[in-house]
């Protein structure tokens, strides 16, 4: 076995978190740093994909995350009045994923995360910075609150405006205003039954799921000038885009509060990183390759990352060259796909919606096709890796 390392984490979100979790029960020291007073996740909820599932079994909680699948029966793509473009159902996902989609608050992901690491492991209101990455010879080095600290390893999961980023590649443009802003709520709306659906619109785009609990997770993207913000309330915007969409949107809307939705402007990296490491140094999740959300893969990527990353903590370059490859890969996916969904192109989108419905008549729909490639994935170390036999044979 390698000799533990002594690892600092600046960042305590998912992927953060993750690999922290990934690292210890790897066998290393580990201190998470997050700048935030508390734990508690900004956003709302998080798809996840038999993928990010798999990498959650390697940390012993995939089936405990599992558990919390609410989708059930038929969903797809709608048009904003309601008709049904393309459709697919849970069942029909998990078959030819070998797993489901689970939707679930982003807090309840990070307590389970937290849980995995010994007391005292993360530190908040600990904003930090990188003094230097360290390289064969020399530890690198980071300044905290506390003083400065010196690790064998840093991970840098600081999100899409990294710091740490804009240190170790400071000709990079970084990230990118991808055209449209989000908005998200996780409500109860009593009374109301419906099946999972994203609908489509012209340069909007509207999404309508379950969660276990009862409540209901809704969010909504637009093109839109970056910066802006509702003259009086963002609830009362949804209603001005969204409020003559079909049911059970109105519903949704007249559930919610103002202070119930978080509006966010997406940004993404447009050109990827030449490296995901340098030093001592690892770049994780967004801060390595922010994309656009219409994959759900931003998350997903950075649990993925986060195990990858524990099976080659001795050697970053195997990290990297496992990494940038498959995620500038579904992050050029995920443009595309926000470019389809998102056009205000009226015959585009005639086109688009002809398309979609004549394709999912002959064969799986496309919110399926999209995934393949992407959710089959399979961790480097047990569970699910490859093992060679005495015979030779995997």
């Amino acid at each position: 076995m390698a000799q533990p390392k002594n690892v600092i984490v600046i960042g305590g979100g998912i992927g953060g978190l993750a690999a922290a979790a990934a690292l210890h029960l790897g066998g290393h020291r580990v201190t998470v740093l997050e700048r935030a007073r508390s734990l508690e996740p900004v956003g709302a909820a998080i798809s996840l994909a038999p993928n990010a599932l798999r990498a959650l079994d390697v940390l012993g909680i995939g089936d405990l995350i599992r558990d919390l699948a609410a989708w059930q029966g038929d969903g797809g793509l709608r048009t904003p009045r309601g008709r049904w473009l393309s459709r697919t159902s849970a069942t029909a996902a998990a078959e030819r994923f070998g797993g489901p989609l689970v939707l679930l608050h982003r807090a309840t992901l990070v307590d389970r995360l937290a849980a995995l690491l010994p007391p005292g492991t993360v530190r908040t209101d600990a904003a930090s910075t990188l003094l230097d990455p360290g390289d064969a010879r020399c530890p690198a080095r980071v300044r905290t609150p506390d003083g400065e600290l010196e690790a064998d390893l840093v991970v840098a999961a600081d999100g899409v405006r990294s710091a740490v980023r804009g240190a170790l590649f400071p000709g990079h443009p970084g990230a990118v205003y991808s055209g449209f802003t989000t908005w998200r709520v996780v409500i109860p709306v009593p009374g109301v039954e419906f099946a999972s659906h994203e609908t489509w619109g012209r340069g909007r785009i509207w999404g309508t799921h379950p969660l276990k609990d009862g409540r209901v997770y809704a969010y909504a993207a637009a093109v839109t000038p970056a910066g802006q913000h509702a003259p009086d309330d963002e609830r009362a915007e949804l209603l001005r885009r969204y409020g003559d969409w079909h049911d059970p949107i109105p519903a949704v809307l007249a559930a919610a509060r103002p202070e119930d939705v978080l509006r966010h402007d997406v940004h993404h990296l447009a050109d990827p990183l030449p490296a995901f490491h340098h030093g001592r140094v690892a770049l994780l999740g967004d801060a390595a390759h922010a994309m656009p959300p219409t994959l759900g893969q931003g998350g997903n990527q950075a649990v993925e990352d986060a195990v990858v990353l524990a099976h080659h903590a001795d050697d970053l370059a195997a990290y990297t060259a496992a990494r940038l490859p498959r995620t500038t890969g579904i992050a050029r996916q995920a443009v595309r796909i926000s470019r389809l969904n998102m056009t205000r192109n009226r015959a585009l989108m005639a086109a688009r919606d002809t398309a979609l419905t004549a394709l999912s008549q002959v064969g799986p729909a496309l919110f399926l096709r999209g995934f393949d490639g992407i959710a089959d994935w399979r961790p480097p170390q047990p569970p699910y890796a490859a093992v060679v036999s005495d015979t030779g044979k995997r």
